[in-house]
């Protein structure tokens, strides 16, 4: 692949460092352009033998990536089949992050929701910025579900319990509370967080390539049922578009805020109203 063909994202490779600069208007919306990229990025990155580390960022100190664009889940006709055998093309794209064969580190330095938090979920790690990385996943208050792995990374990460605080309140988390949880890493000032970051990476890069290789899958069997996990959540987000009310509440969402600047900057809020009796 022609790195330099996309234009949702710019990659730097050096060094066995792949850097992924998310740059796709005001609130990095994952629209349906930068999720075909993604695609095909995720894919070429994991058999690219020049690239040992992917780091995934933002080019907009306030958003990592929004989530995924509403108005394109309102064209999902709601009586689609969904296969029960094989995986959806956005968990596709999670995965190659998830299993391909080099470290995949996500850095978070502004809000990241639903499509954009299940990506950064996929990445074997994550770092946030102490103090201005926010993390929500608002689909329930959508009348969906996070169907792009979100019900079943976050459970595996945070606990039962924690996930459905996340995935029912669709509520702000913000990034002390994240580490302090297990979404992420470590949660770093800004002085510390690059070159935290930076290092890590380099080390990584340094070892023996068949070791890192090896070492990983052996981690990822403790990801036990994933596909199988994935599948069904897949089948039951399908489910929910076609549910009474759900249209209405993505309209709504779209008529007061959401994917717009402001309205992205207080997604809990704007999630909590979405269903407030006199709306």
């Amino acid at each position: 692949m022609d790195y330099s063909q996309c234009k949702s994202v710019r990659v730097a490779v050096g060094d066995g460092i792949a850097r992924v600069t998310i740059d796709n208007g005001p609130i990095n919306l994952f629209d349906k352009q930068m999720f075909i990229e993604m695609s095909q990025l995720a894919a070429a990155l994991a058999q690219d033998d020049a690239v040992r580390v992917v780091i995934l960022h933002s080019a907009n100190p306030d958003f990592f990536i929004a989530h995924f664009d509403v108005a394109q889940i309102l064209q999902y006709a709601p009586d689609r089949e969904v296969s029960t055998t094989e995986l959806k093309p956005f968990h596709v794209m999670c995965e190659h992050f998830r299993a391909m064969p080099k470290a995949t580190i996500a850095v978070i330095e502004g809000r990241v929701g639903g499509g954009g938090s299940e990506l950064a979920l996929s990445c074997d790690m994550r770092f946030a910025l102490r103090g201005k990385a926010v993390f929500n996943q608002p689909e329930v208050a959508l009348g969906i579900l996070p169907g792009g792995s979100g019900t079943v990374r976050l459970p595996r990460l945070i606990g039962r319990s924690r996930a459905l605080e996340v995935v029912l309140g669709c509520d702000d988390v913000d990034a002390e509370l994240a580490e302090r949880w297990g979404w992420v890493n470590r949660a770093l000032s800004a002085e510390t967080l690059w070159p935290h970051v930076n290092r890590l990476a380099a080390r990584i890069a340094s070892f023996p390539r068949h070791a890192v290789i090896a070492a990983k899958a052996s981690v990822l069997h403790a990801d036990r049922a994933v596909v199988d996990d994935l599948i069904a959540e897949g089948v039951l987000f399908q489910g929910t578009l076609g549910g009474e009310g759900t249209r209405a509440a993505m309209e709504r969402f779209m008529s007061t805020g959401g994917q717009t600047h402001a309205g992205e900057s207080r997604l809990g809020e704007l999630a909590g109203e979405l269903h407030r009796p006199n709306r």
